[in-house]
């Protein structure tokens, strides 16, 4: 499955301003996609590894880069409940209009602040929160942008980081289309789904830019079956 070409310079439609009812539409399908694909299950996954030493009663900072509507956040915070881990997650976005939204659909959750910031400039101090995660945010960006992200995002973590994503390949690009005509009702999603496969970028590709960041000790793991990649580090 070899070379398919990256989209670059191909903006996704949630990426540009749209009639906040579009935008509502399309996080809701993100969540809905998150919930049948894994997308939940492996932040999940990701933070418990995390954090596994760490005391259930010590109050842990995640920070969440690019939250859109906020759907992994709560999935975190309703783990956390069953778990018995005291926790709090700072959700960023640089959209207001997006964040207006999760404020709305998070509102049952007061262990999620909410920030608007860029993740290339974090607004928070240097090992200020415990994790840092970034889920489906770096094909967002592109490869002169990325590692900005990525080196923020080490700097930024006190324990570690993890960026979650799509891989970029043929099955990827024609589950998403198919999931995206199935159980996707905005016409964004539809647009944005198989796009975000073509912008996203491989593991050797991820790995470079980690590189060209600074970002030493990044593991990349591959999860085939979900067509998803992560990258993660650990500081402590």
């Amino acid at each position: 499955m070899a070379g398919l070409a990256r989209a670059a310079d191909t903006p996704e439609l949630l990426d540009a301003p749209a009639p906040r009812s579009d935008l509502e539409e399309s996080l809701r399908d993100v969540a809905r996609l998150n919930r049948l694909f894994g997308g939940a299950w492996l932040i999940r996954a990701q933070v418990a590894r995390l954090l596994e030493g760490i005391p259930v009663d010590r109050r842990v900072t995640i920070l969440d880069v690019g939250t859109g509507g906020a759907d992994l956040p709560m999935a975190l915070v309703r783990w956390a409940r069953r778990s018995g881990r005291a926790i709090r997650i700072l959700a960023l976005d640089r959209s207001g209009e997006i964040l207006a939204i999760a404020r709305r659909l998070a509102a049952h959750y007061p262990e999620i602040r909410f920030v608007q910031g860029d993740g290339r400039c974090l607004p928070v101090k240097t090992e200020a929160v415990d994790l840092v995660l970034a889920s489906l945010t770096v094909h967002h960006l592109e490869p002169d942008e990325a590692p900005s992200l990525l080196a923020e995002l080490s700097r930024a973590a006190r324990i570690g980081f993890a960026v979650n994503d799509l891989i970029r390949s043929r099955p990827a690009y024609w589950l998403v289309w198919l999931a995206t005509r199935l159980w996707a009702r905005s016409r964004m999603s539809r647009h944005d789904g198989p796009l975000s496969v073509l912008r996203a970028y491989t593991p050797a590709e991820l790995l470079a830019l980690a590189r060209q960041a600074g970002v030493a000790g990044i593991r990349i793991i591959r999860y085939p079956w979900l067509f998803r990649l992560a990258a993660v580090g650990v500081k402590r």
